[in-house]
């Protein structure tokens, strides 16, 4: 099983943690990370508003010029897809459907890869103290800068649950995110930046 040290908010070795083998040892698979970024990304989207079509353009009705004798070619109203102010052809009906779905056995591996290659590249410390510490923005960024981080790189903490000091003394950080361990997903790790894990919150990857 790895191991890896755990630092104290001075940035000194406090001990050592064992991490789930299943977790943080796991096979590092590129397909299966890329197809679950896709998933995730594409399950964010929305239908788009809907684009009015010739029909639902108001207005006179009225044919623009005459069928015949004009030189120009044969038009009925203003409001065809061609002209300036005209309906929309094949536009967004507003019912469009982006969900993918992906197993969530396939999603744990997905999750476990990233991790790893998280580990692997050393881009992933866990860290002890954070829930004790004063809503105050300096005192964080001091932290993090003692844990060898240089923000504003992107960096992820991620915590064991809600913690109200935490978030407001990483409010104003750039490139600083708070991500709670029971919403982690492939995207995220890979996207992240450093990965921050709070000691409490590797208990809670078990449950994942």
């Amino acid at each position: 099983m790895p191991q890896v040290n755990v630092y104290a908010i001075t940035g000194l070795a406090a001990g050592k943690i064992t991490l789930p083998e299943t977790i943080f040892a796991a096979k590092v698979r590129p397909t299966l990370m890329a197809q679950a970024t896709r998933v995730y990304l594409s399950n964010q989207r929305h239908a788009q508003p809907q684009a009015r079509t010739r029909g639902d353009v108001s207005g006179s009705g009225k044919k623009i010029w005459a069928q015949k004798g004009t030189g120009r070619a044969r038009h009925g109203d203003q409001y065809a897809p061609i002209f300036v102010g005209g309906g929309v052809a094949h536009g967004p009906a507003g019912n469009e459907n982006h969900q993918l779905k992906m197993s969530v056995q396939m999603r744990r591996q997905a999750l476990a890869s990233a991790l790893t290659g998280k580990l692997k590249a050393g881009e992933l410390v866990v860290v002890s103290g954070l829930a004790k510490i004063e809503p105050k923005t300096g005192k964080l960024v001091k932290i993090i800068g003692q844990l060898k981080i240089n923000l504003p790189a992107k960096t992820t903490i991620v915590v064991s649950k809600a913690l109200p000091n935490l978030s407001r003394a990483a409010g104003n950080i750039e490139g600083l995110r708070l991500l709670p361990v029971n919403s982690l997903n492939t995207y995220e790790i890979l996207n992240g930046g450093k990965i921050i894990f709070m000691k409490e919150a590797v208990e809670g990857l078990k449950s994942l």
